[in-house]
C-alpha cells in the first residue's frame, strides 16, 4: 500500500499510561518503529510531545477511549495534526492483543491513510460543550430531586400534587415551607394565589396528612438542595449566554422553530457549532447525531433497521424538542408527529420529528435564512388523494356511508 504519512505516531491511551509507536523511514527507506510508554501526567505528556517533535512526526492518531483522550489531544493539538479515530473502526484482527500491538496497529493504519478522523470541534466549542452538558446534568438532577420531594410528601400522605399542578410553584412552595415549621392545613391553604384559591377546600384536605419529624427534616433538606441547584443553573445560564453573545441572531433564528427554546438552541449550537459546512449535507449531520433511519437489507429484502448510536446529548435535546413541537398548534412538525404516531407510536414519531428539526437547523445555518412553517395542512395538500381515502375509510369504519361531491367554491 502507498505511504501517505512518512512520519507518524499511533498512541494507545489508558488512564495511567500512553503507549506511543513512531514510524519513520530508515536510510534504506524501510519503515522503522520505535515504541515508548509514557505516563498521563502533564509533564509526561509534554515529554511525549518533545519526543514526537524530535522524531519529526507530523501526524498523530489515537482512539476515542472514554475521556482519557482529551488531555493528550489538548496538549498535542497545534503542534501536530491529531486524528481521533472511532475505536469501532480500527479493531485489529482477533488474536493476541497488547498495548504495544494496539499502538503499532494504529500507527500502521495512519501511515497508509486508512483512518477517518472523528469530528472534534475547536477548543472554544469544546469548552462550551462542557458547560452546556454540565447544565443539562444539573437540570436533570433538579428534576430527580423534585421527584424525591414528591415521594416524601406521598409518604406523609400529603396530596399537594393532586391539587396543585406544580408543587414547586410560588403558592405550593410557601405551603411546603409552612409544613416544615409545623403550620396547620387551614392556614397553609391560605397561601394559595390566583386560580388556585378556588381550590382552598381541596387544599385543606390535601395538606392534612401524617407529617413526622424525619419527613419535616427531609423536606427542608430537599427544598434547600433545589434552591442550590436553581442558583447553579442560573450561573451556568449566564456563563453560556456570555460565550454565545456573538451568536444571538443565530439563537433567535433557531428559537423560531416549534419545540426549540433558547436553552435547546444553545445546546444544539454547542454540539454542532454555528458553522455546519463540516457536514456536507443535512443527511451527514443526521447520521452523525444518530437520528437517521437504519438500513438493513439481506437477501434482497428490506428489514426493519434501528438508528445508530450518535451524539447522545444532541439526540436527547432534539427528541425533547420534538415532543414539545408535537404539542404546538397548527404547525408542520405537530402534524408530522401525529401522522407518524398513528402508525408507528409516539417514540418513533419523536425520533422522526427530531430528525426533521435537525434537518431544518442545518438548512437555517447553511443558508442563513429564517424559519418558515409549512403549516398543519401541508400533508393533506401534498397528497390530497391519500387524505381523502383515509378520512373516508375512518368514517366507514364508524358505520357511515360516505358520498363525496366537490363544493362549488
Amino acid at each position: 500500500m502507498d505511504v501517505v504519512y512518512a512520519r507518524c505516531c499511533g498512541i494507545d491511551i489508558h488512564k495511567k499510561t500512553a503507549v506511543a509507536c513512531v514510524i519513520n523511514a530508515d536510510p534504506n527507506g524501510r519503515p522503522r518503529k520505535q515504541i515508548r510508554t509514557f505516563g498521563t501526567m502533564t509533564d509526561d505528556l509534554l515529554a511525549l510531545a518533545d519526543w514526537l517533535a524530535a522524531e519529526g512526526v507530523t501526524h498523530v492518531a489515537m482512539e476515542s477511549t472514554g475521556v482519557y483522550w482529551k488531555a493528550p489531544y489538548n496538549l498535542l493539538e497545534g503542534q501536530f495534526e491529531v486524528l481521533l479515530a472511532n475505536a469501532q473502526h480500527i479493531k485489529a484482527v482477533p488474536g493476541r492483543k497488547t498495548d504495544v500491538q494496539d499502538a503499532e496497529w494504529i500507527a500502521d493504519l495512519l501511515r497508509h491513510g486508512l483512518l477517518k478522523a472523528s469530528f472534534v470541534p475547536d477548543r472554544p466549542q469544546r469548552e462550551l460543550r462542557e458547560l452546556t452538558r454540565y447544565r443539562t446534568a444539573v437540570v436533570r438532577e433538579r428534576a430527580t430531586e423534585a421527584n424525591r420531594l414528591q415521594k416524601t410528601l406521598e409518604g406523609a400522605n400529603i396530596k399537594l400534587g393532586d391539587v396543585a399542578s406544580n408543587i414547586l410553584g410560588q403558592s405550593a412552595r410557601q405551603m411546603l415551607e409552612g409544613l416544615v415549621v409545623g403550620a396547620d392545613p387551614v392556614s397553609l391553604a391560605q397561601f394559595a394565589r390566583g386560580r388556585l384559591r378556588e381550590k382552598i377546600p381541596q387544599l385543606e384536605r390535601a395538606l392534612a396528612g401524617r407529617f413526622a419529624a424525619h419527613q419535616r427534616f427531609l423536606i427542608a433538606q430537599q427544598l434547600a438542595h433545589i434552591d442550590y441547584l436553581d442558583e447553579a443553573i442560573e450561573r451556568l445560564n449566564a456563563e453560556v449566554a456570555e460565550r454565545l453573545a456573538p451568536f444571538v441572531s443565530t439563537i433567535e433564528r433557531l428559537d423560531a422553530i416549534p419545540g426549540i427554546a433558547r436553552r435547546t438552541a444553545e445546546n444544539v449550537l454547542a454540539e454542532i457549532g454555528p458553522d455546519v459546512r463540516r457536514f456536507p449535507t443535512a443527511g451527514h449531520l443526521a447520521s452523525w447525531a444518530g437520528l437517521c433511519p437504519g438500513h438493513h437489507e439481506s437477501a434482497g429484502k428490506q428489514k426493519r433497521g434501528t438508528t445508530r448510536p450518535g451524539n447522545p446529548w444532541l439526540r436527547a435535546a432534539l427528541v425533547e424538542a420534538a415532543r414539545a413541537a408535537a404539542r404546538s398548534k397548527d404547525t408542520y412538525l405537530a402534524a408530522q408527529y401525529q401522522r407518524i404516531a398513528r402508525r408507528r407510536g409516539g417514540k418513533k414519531a419523536a425520533v422522526a420529528v427530531g430528525h426533521s428539526i435537525l434537518v431544518i437547523i442545518w438548512h437555517l445555518l447553511q443558508h442563513d435564512c429564517a424559519y418558515v412553517d409549512l403549516g398543519a395542512g401541508y400533508f393533506d395538500e401534498h397528497d390530497r388523494a391519500f387524505a381523502k381515502r383515509h378520512l373516508v375509510r375512518r368514517l366507514e369504519q364508524l358505520g357511515y356511508t360516505v358520498n363525496l361531491s366537490r363544493s362549488a367554491a
